[in-house]
C-alpha cells in the first residue's frame, strides 16, 4: 500500500513544479509584453523600436521595416531609413504614414530622415498615465496567473495532497508573484523617469 501513495506523491510533486512553471511562464509573458508596449511609446527620444511593427510590401511580400533597410539614430532626435534598395523608399515613405504614429517622414531620394519632435508637457503626462495603466494591466494579469495557480494547488489538495506541500506551494507561487510585481514597478518607474526627462 505505501508504494502506491509514494507513487501519488512523486506525482503530485511534479504537478506542483509544472503548476509553478506554467505560472512562472504566465508571469514572464505578462512582464514581456509590458516591456514590448513601452518600447512603442515614444519618451521624446528617437529609438528604432518606435518603427517596430511596421511592415512594407516587398515584392508582393509583407516584410517588416527592419528586414528591408538600416535604421540609425544618429543622434536624439532623429532616424535614419536607408532602404537596401532605393526603389522601395516611396513604399517605405507611405508605410510610415499610414502607420499613423505621429512621426513624418523626409524623403530626399537617398534616405529617409524622421525627425522626433520633443514632447509637450501635456502629453508627457498623459504618457505617464498610459505607462502606469500597461503597468496595472501587466499587474493583473500576474495576479490572474496567481490566481490560476492557486485554483489549481487547491484541486491537487482535493486529491489528497498534504495541506502542508499545498501550503509551501501557495507561498512559493506568492513570491513569485510578489518578485514579478516588484519588476513592474522597476520597469514602469525607469520608463516614467524617462517620460519626464527632457
Amino acid at each position: 500500500m505505501t508504494g502506491l501513495i509514494d507513487k501519488n506523491r512523486l506525482g503530485m510533486n511534479e504537478e506542483i513544479e509544472i503548476i509553478i512553471e506554467e505560472t512562472t511562464e504566465r508571469m514572464e509573458n505578462a512582464l514581456s509584453h509590458l516591456q514590448s508596449s513601452l518600447s512603442k511609446l515614444r519618451a521624446g527620444k528617437a529609438t528604432p523600436a518606435l518603427l517596430d511593427g511596421i511592415t512594407v510590401d516587398y515584392y508582393g511580400v509583407v516584410t517588416p521595416l527592419n528586414q528591408v533597410s538600416n535604421i540609425n539614430t544618429p543622434d536624439p532626435k532623429s532616424i535614419l531609413i536607408q532602404p537596401w534598395e532605393k526603389s522601395i523608399l516611396g513604399t517605405v515613405e507611405k508605410a510610415i504614414l499610414a502607420a499613423n504614429i505621429g512621426l513624418t517622414p523626409m524623403n530626399n531620394g537617398e534616405i529617409i530622415r524622421i525627425s522626433v519632435p520633443p514632447l509637450t508637457e501635456e502629453r508627457r503626462i498623459q504618457m505617464v498615465k498610459q505607462v502606469k495603466a500597461e503597468g496595472e494591466n501587466a499587474k493583473i494579469s500576474i495576479r490572474n496567473s496567481r490566481k490560476w495557480a492557486n485554483d489549481e494547488l487547491k484541486k491537487l489538495l482535493k486529491e489528497g495532497l498534504s495541506e502542508d506541500i499545498e501550503k509551501d506551494s501557495e507561498l512559493q507561487v506568492q513570491e513569485n508573484t510578489n518578485d514579478y510585481s516588484k519588476k513592474v514597478d522597476e520597469i514602469i518607474e525607469e520608463k516614467e523617469k524617462d517620460i519626464m526627462t527632457v
